[in-house]
């Protein structure tokens, strides 16, 4: 403990949404975090370590230093479990896991936060990171609780269930308390659709965008030049669509999806796959929060990432989400910066865990290290 807080580390750090939904609690000051993506490391230190001091950028296994905190964050990278991969046994991003607890054990930390996707709570690792803390193993000193949340109940502007485990040595932690419902509940607000995040938030994202480059910009991290820094309006880019493809966006409204097309538009592979994910080339709402948004969320084809404005007589935008909106989906906002190329910053945004999702999270943790 640090004052009158509590100090953090986080692991797999990427560009720091769920360090940043900590810091917004206002209990928790970081003093470390780790991060084997150069680009996510820039972004991670440009937002909480301004000198680059306490960022460790680097593979897990190779760091050492471990400062004793409070408390240990971290999500280890998903696609090992994620249905949209697949879904190897032996993939070797399914074992990182143990490296996140030998350095809560060496960390004397007393409390962690283990954040990954939804599948993970399936998975024979998820037991076995239960099983440290039984009597005998790594973390026996610990009990854990396992959330399975929602971000769009905590005010982001996105669907995305996440598996959240949280270990203790200090007592059990209340449930995170949602702030948003998809239906009317009494004491909480609707859910916050694209509309409202996009056009009535504290930064307007106008839907027609005029440029698909990022400005020439580029920072010194740890001896090595990376893009950036950016704010939030300089990712407020597009990409160079085709006429074909634009035409195949202007024939899908909201809701709608690769399904809908006319046959003469449609792709001749999917003629031979007539399963597979319903969402490709899907339209999203005006009216509902997005989908999960994954790390190429640039490209149409991948799923449901077109923008929501289509309209019959008016104007249509026949474009997938830009990174300055796909991050607004995932609850960042315009205090936040950027490093690396557009590829680079897609797949820090789609990785990332939503700021608004973590506070709630933070608060619980807060309130048991406060107790």
């Amino acid at each position: 403990m640090r004052g009158d807080g509590f100090t953090m580390l986080d692991l797999f750090a990427g560009c720091g949404g769920m360090t940043r939904g900590f810091l917004d609690q206002g209990l928790f000051t970081s003093v470390g975090a780790v991060e084997i993506d150069l680009a996510a490391a820039a972004t991670y230190a440009a937002n909480i370590d301004a000198d680059g001091r306490h960022t460790f950028a680097g593979d897990i296994a190779d760091y050492s230093d471990v400062p004793e905190v409070d408390l240990v964050i971290g999500g280890p990278p998903c696609q090992g479990f994620s249905a949209l991969g697949r879904r190897d046994p032996s993939d070797v991003r399914n074992q990182l896991w143990r490296e996140f607890v030998r350095v809560v054990r060496e960390s004397r930390a007393r409390m962690f936060v283990f954040e990954n996707v939804d599948r993970f709570a399936k998975t024979p690792e998820f037991q076995l990171l239960r099983q440290t803390a039984d009597e005998g193993g790594e973390l026996s000193d610990f009990r854990t609780q396992v959330f399975r949340l929602n971000a769009a109940d905590f005010g982001t502007p996105q669907k995305r269930i996440r598996t959240i485990i949280v270990g203790s040595r200090v007592g059990p932690v209340a449930d995170p308390v949602a702030t948003h419902a998809k239906t009317p509940v009494e004491g909480r607000a609707p859910w916050v659709g694209l509309k409202e995040a996009f056009l009535e938030g504290p930064v307007v994202l106008e839907p027609e965008v005029q440029r698909n480059w990022l400005p020439e910009s580029y920072i010194d991290f740890q001896g090595h030049e990376i893009p950036g820094a950016f704010k939030l309006r300089d990712l407020h880019v597009t990409h160079d669509y085709s006429l074909t493809s634009q035409i195949r966006y202007a024939h899908i409204a909201p809701g709608q999806s690769r399904i809908h097309l006319p046959e003469e538009l449609r792709y001749p592979c999917w003629e031979r796959h007539t399963r597979g994910a319903g969402d490709v080339l899907g339209r999203l709402k005006w009216d509902e929060p997005a989908v999960t948004m994954r790390t190429e969320f640039f490209r149409p084809e991948k799923g449901r990432f077109l923008h929501p404005q289509w309209e019959n007589g008016g104007v249509q935008i026949n474009r997938a989400l830009t990174h300055a909106e796909a991050a607004v989906v995932q609850g960042f906002d315009d205090r936040h910066l950027w490093c690396g190329t557009k590829a680079e910053i897609a797949r820090q945004i789609g990785n990332a865990v939503p700021p608004p999702l973590a506070r709630a999270v933070g608060d619980v943790v807060a309130a048991r290290l406060s107790a």
